[in-house]
């Protein structure tokens, strides 16, 4: 299960769509946007998806892990809008019948998001200047 969403994010619900009746584990991470980036004091983080293409992006993801690793199931939600300081951004959930196949997935599935950021990101700071992410 691969969403992008404009709503809040629950992890136990993304978390839930990944066990089977041979899942040993479910893993989820829980992305959240921080009150400090780049030195500086954040007041919100603007995700876009003007060109409709991050969902590609994060099947591309959960396909590599599903070769890399024996996995039952991998879900990824990402919220697109303007979040504010503890806001979920994001929710890898990943089921394996071991925990090292699900800890590897979950791990690498947060690096390849950060290397590969799917949407366009924009950081705002209460000194009023702005940062944005490229695609």
């Amino acid at each position: 299960m691969i969403e992008i969403t404009d709503k809040p994010i629950s992890p136990e619900e993304i978390a839930g769509k990944v066990k089977t009746s041979g899942s040993g584990c479910a893993l989820a991470y829980i992305g959240l946007i921080r009150d400090q980036s780049r030195g500086k004091q954040v007041l919100s983080v603007e995700y876009r998806d003007d060109d409709g293409t991050a969902v590609k992006g994060l099947k591309k993801i959960a396909e590599e892990i599903e070769k890399k690793w024996q996995v039952d199931k991998v879900a990824i939600t990402h919220r697109v809008g303007k979040l504010n300081v503890g806001d979920i951004n994001i929710v890898f959930a990943v089921s394996s019948a071991h925990r090292q196949e699900a800890f590897a997935a979950c791990q690498y599935a947060v690096d390849r998001f950060k290397e590969e950021l799917p949407t366009h990101k924009t950081e705002t700071y209460t000194d009023g200047s702005v940062y944005t992410g490229a695609k």
